[in-house]
Formats: C-alpha cells, structure tokens, sequence
C-alpha cells in the first residue's frame, strides 16, 4: 500500500507494519521465511498512491483540488444523474468533508470511478504528528482493509484484502492458480490457532473448517487452499 502524506514530518519509504498478530505466529511457528505487511510512504503525494494522510490543516489543498474538479465537470455535463451527484459531491467539500466518507449508491460508484476525485481515496484527516505505525493502522481501518495469514515452518505471510472479499479473491491475492483452480479451502481463526501446537491440532480439536467459494474471509483467518490447475 503506498500512502501520500502531506503536513507531516515523516520518513518517506516502507515501513513494517508492527501486527501483533504476526509477530506471534513467527514467534510459534520459527518460519525459514517471514513476509510482513508494509507500508510505503511517499511525501506530498496525493494523485499516483493507494491512500492519503493529511493535516487538518491542509484538508483545503486537497479539497479545493476536488471542488475544482467537480465544478468543471458540472459545466459540461448533460446526463441528469450525473449533475445530481456531482451536486452531492460538491455538498461534501463544501462542507469540508472528504469523499471517502460519503456513501454512495452502486450507480453513483460508477460515475466516480470515472471522475477519481482525490479525496475518494481513503483519507486520514489528523491534528498532530502521531507514532508512525499507528498512522498506518488507521490509514487501513479507513481503506477497510483487513488481514489473512498463511503460516507454516517454511514462511509466515501477512496477507491484506479489503472487508467484504470471498475466500476465492483472497486466493487470488497469493497467486492466480490458487483462485482459478480453487476447490476448497481449509480456515481456521487466529485466536483458535493460537490454543494448538499447529494446523493438526487445530484439525484435530475441531477447530479448523472447510469452506467453499462464496465464504466471506474474516478478519485473522489462518487459510490453507486446496487447489487443481
């Protein structure tokens, strides 16, 4: 995730995400590899990143730049639908409201993939200078995005994905074979794992579930895909 921060004095490049919950499994699974979450942070950056960090203070830089966008796009535009979003929209910034924080209907997140005003992307809005970790955590809670793990003595790996995605897009996320030829997929919660000596206990005990393609992943879900390409 690349996050643009802007008022801030803060270390430009990647950071790791200190996750507590990663830094356990490494701890009881002693892995030959392990693979973290980071971060990468880029300064005064707001168009070509995944999310933005911003001062209160300059909340207006990076609206104005929408309210601009918009109003140029109100000039010219005839479709009713879009005017009434774009109206919306404008509302929002006016009341300095970044638009990550306004809903929007199915319809609607059609028009804004097309128009990509910038403060649509996450946005963090923060009054002072905070622990860097902390700023990517809250960075993630407003982009939504949660974490999967798959664990074993070869490597321990921090996967994100964003709430709501199936169990077959997070296979995805470790390789493209492991969604395509996806057949099953074996699941069981962090807290859970953390009571057994390994993935056979965990089986063993009955805490470890099978699940098909239309599973929603949880939060801290340990996953093992059963696959055939």
């Amino acid at each position: 995730m690349k996050i643009g921060f802007v008022g801030f004095d803060l270390k430009e490049g990647k950071i790791k995400y200190e996750d507590e919950r990663f830094k356990n499994m490494v701890e009881k699974f002693e892995p030959q590899k392990e693979t973290p979450f980071f971060a990468e942070f880029v300064k005064d950056e707001m168009l070509n990143v995944d999310a933005i960090l911003i001062k209160y203070e300059k909340l207006l830089d990076l609206l104005i730049q929408d309210i601009e966008k918009i109003e140029g796009r109100l000039a010219k535009t005839q479709d009713e639908k879009e005017k009434a979003l774009l109206l919306k929209c404008q509302e929002a910034l006016e009341m300095e409201q970044p638009l990550c924080n306004i809903l929007f209907d199915a319809e609607e997140l059609t028009i804004m993939r097309g128009l990509a005003p910038l403060s649509w992307k996450p946005t963090y809005v923060a009054s002072k200078l905070e622990d860097t970790n902390l700023f990517i955590q809250q960075v993630l809670h407003k982009a939504k995005i949660l974490f999967f793990y798959t664990v074993g003595k070869k490597e321990v790996h921090a996967w994100p994905f964003h709430e709501g995605e199936t169990i077959v897009e997070c296979a995805g996320e470790i390789h493209t074979d492991l969604a395509r030829g996806f057949i099953r997929a074996d699941i069981v919660s962090y807290d859970d794992l953390m009571q057994c000596h390994n993935l056979q206990e965990a089986k063993t005990k009955g805490l470890l579930k099978t699940v098909g393609k239309e599973y929603l992943t949880h939060d801290g879900d340990i996953i093992e895909i059963k696959f055939n390409v």
